[in-house]
């Protein structure tokens, strides 16, 4: 029995169509992260899931049973909110364990609840503390920590790091993901940051103009893009994706003279004249001095020191190419070169469907 199931869930408010017919099933344990840019749907996925929003048409089913009507505090589910959205009043400890008090759960196995999951979130020295005395990542860590006492079938949290500076960022993600490898608690997580979902996620959903544009888990995601749009959202720097066209049996890059073997799988699924996207990560390039079949001549535009990394930009013809390449690599803007890749890390897309080969 799946923890969770979205069965070809539908949401219109009037002519507009928010959710497309979405289809997800979650097994226990899952943690299950909904990525996409702004309007595209996930916010209001998770909103029917919580029933906070009803679907126009579709189920949603949690631990096999239809949770649909059903009000959200009898659905089994705990949310966290982008916002904390702790009372000011209340001390850590009553903030924790309000959703207890209110279904009067005795004091002392609410303070048994309470300082568990402060022990979990490392805030045991908060608890006689208010919100007003906490920083940005100890609030949330007392929003996560209201969700956990409820011990519900389903987590769902909303961007609850989008508030956060990128050190805290970093630290609140190693806690969740600590804290999921602890409790292998089902969580449903929505965010636009493509790095929370790949570190976080045991499956993720890019979701686009309110469907599901591929789902799988981060590495099929990363290394297998099934469209174009999941290729240049997923990955930072973008995947390269370079005009081609097939021609004998090499991939003829559009606008120069470069041509690339075409690599043995795409043999039958890409014919001759066919125009085609060749997409390469920047972090598959490397410098070659002495070309090959999978080697592609370029001129040096932009060089940026990151520390761990040189992110170098070049042409090709009238096209760029991004690579990752090692700090201590000698480039130079203007300076003519070679980057080369392995057949594996080649992808071909279609450019009519957006598909990959």
């Amino acid at each position: 029995m799946s923890a969770l199931e979205i069965r070809d869930v539908r949401k219109n408010y009037g002519s507009v169509e928010t959710l497309k017919g979405i289809d997800i099933a979650l097994e226990n344990g899952e943690f299950l992260v909904l990525l996409g840019s702004s309007g595209c749907g996930k916010s209001t996925l998770l909103n029917i899931i919580a029933g906070l929003a009803e679907a126009t048409s579709g189920d949603v089913l949690i631990g096999g049973r239809s949770v649909l009507g059903v009000h959200p505090k009898n659905r089994d589910i705990a949310m966290v909110f982008q916002s904390y959205a702790l009372y000011p009043n209340l001390t850590v400890h009553r903030n924790i364990g309000f959703g207890l008090e209110m279904r009067k759960v005795p004091g002392v196995e609410r303070d048994k609840a309470v300082r568990e999951a402060a022990r979990l979130l490392q805030i045991e020295n908060l608890l006689d503390r208010k919100p007003g005395q906490l920083s940005g990542g100890q609030r949330q860590r007392v929003a996560i920590g209201r969700a956990l006492v409820r011990k519900p079938q389903v987590f769902l949290f909303d961007e609850p790091l989008s508030n956060l500076d990128a050190k805290l960022r970093l630290e609140m993600r190693t806690e969740l993901k600590r804290l999921h490898e602890m409790l292998r608690t089902t969580v449903v997580y929505v965010t636009h940051d493509q790095i929370e979902a790949m570190t976080l996620a045991t499956r993720i959903a890019v979701m686009r103009d309110g469907r599901i544009e591929q789902l799988g888990t981060p590495q099929e995601i990363y290394n297998h893009p099934a469209t174009l749009y999941v290729a240049g959202f997923v990955g930072a720097p973008a995947m390269n994706m370079l005009e081609a066209v097939v021609e004998d049996g090499t991939l003829a890059i559009a606008g120069t003279d470069a041509r690339l073997a075409l690599p043995a799988r795409y043999a039958n699924a890409a014919r001759g004249g066919a125009r085609v996207i060749v997409g390469v990560r920047p972090e598959a390039l490397r410098l070659d001095p002495d070309g090959g079949d999978l080697s592609l001549p370029v001129e040096i535009d932009v060089v940026e020191l990151t520390g761990p990394e040189q992110v170098t930009t070049a042409r090709i013809g009238t096209q760029r190419l991004t690579a990752t390449l090692p700090p201590q690599a000698r480039v130079a803007k203007g300076q003519p070169c070679a980057f080369a890749f392995d057949a594996d890390t080649l992808r071909l897309f279609d450019p009519a469907t957006g598909k990959a080969f």
